[in-house]
């Protein structure tokens, strides 16, 4: 089979194709078939060794995928081969195969594309579990979505419309703001023009926000915590500006408002029963067709580098794909 390769800490420009080994399942595992795996911000940085996990050169980047089980290990009844399914892991998704453990696995609704199913689990679970279990976000409330017309910012705009929220993206260019429009926003704010502070709380009479989804950090934490609420919720999700920022604790203080951390990966392994509720209710309404996910590029295994260098420099709008065959 062949696999993408990061060799060296050194980003995307470090990465190669290598022909591998075919995989095998061992008890409670599965071998999938690749046929399509999301790129997300998180596999620049595990690239770069910047991430929360950090394996050792030489290993494949990728944390989801959309494929068909070729083969299950012992004691694996949760699917059988032939399914098609998607699954998460912290890296090794790159490839035209993956082995891992059964319980990462969920299989796909009827109806749904591969390359859709690849861009689902790792956005809209962040934004679900964000939403829901972090911040409880709650009808007739407003939500502010920086970094919109991203994957996880796509999904949150499609979940806070569901939960009956008022939503407002931001992101830093009209078409951008286009997409998050197609998919549900209520309110564009374009950041790259506009005082990110000053609209939002022109957009809510100076009341202020009362959730801040923000994956993006930088500069525009600290704006957009300026202006939430009154017992606002700032939901702290990542840092795709590339600057984790320095936030003057007062503004907590005068707000009465709270930080709150995300770091969905984790949750999924600490609090799995909760896990797998949140994933039956997404795949629930992916099937309905509640949950639009946005798929602007595929690429071949070859051109990775190009794909994490799109989303590195925050050109991708809502999800790119690698598809192996």
């Amino acid at each position: 089979m062949r696999a993408v390769v990061c060799k060296q800490l050194r980003g995307p420009a470090a990465l190669v194709v290598e022909e591998q080994p075919d995989l095998k399942a061992d008890r409670g595992q599965v071998v999938i078939e690749v046929r399509a795996a999301g790129v997300n911000f998180p596999d620049v940085l595990i690239t770069q060794g910047k991430y929360q996990y950090r394996p050792e050169p030489p290993f494949t980047p990728g944390g989801e995928i959309a494929g068909v089980v070729k083969e299950v290990g012992e004691a694996v009844d949760s699917v059988k081969v032939g399914d098609r399914v998607i699954a998460i892991f912290p890296w090794g998704g790159y490839a035209e195969q993956v082995v891992t453990d059964a319980r990462g696995v969920t299989r796909i609704p009827d109806g749904v594309d591969f390359d859709v199913a690849a861009a689902f689990l790792q956005a809209y679970g962040t934004s679900y579990y964000a939403l829901v279990d972090r911040a409880g976000l709650r009808e007739g409330e407003t939500l502010a979505v920086l970094g919109a017309s991203g994957g996880v910012g796509l999904a949150a705009i499609e979940i806070g419309k569901l939960l009956g929220a008022r939503v407002i993206a931001c992101a830093s260019n009209s078409d951008k703001l286009a997409v998050c429009r197609e998919h549900g926003a209520d309110e564009l704010v374009d950041y790259a023009r506009e005082d990110l502070k000053e609209r939002l709380k022109a957009l809510t009479r100076g009341e202020g926000v009362d959730v801040v989804y923000d994956p993006v950090g930088g500069a525009h934490s600290e704006q957009a915590l300026r202006a939430t609420a009154w017992c606002g919720r700032h939901l702290v999700v990542g840092f795709a500006a590339g600057e984790i920022p320095k936030i003057p604790l007062n503004l907590v203080l005068l707000k009465s408002c709270q930080i709150m951390g995300v770091f969905w990966g984790v949750h999924t392994i600490r609090e799995h029963a909760r896990h797998l509720e949140n994933v039956a209710q997404l795949c629930s309404w992916l099937a309905q067709r509640k949950l639009r996910p946005h798929v602007s590029h595929s690429y071949p295994l070859e051109r990775a580098r190009d794909a994490l260098t799109a989303v590195m420099e925050r050109r991708a709008i809502g999800k790119l794909v690698l598809v192996p065959r």
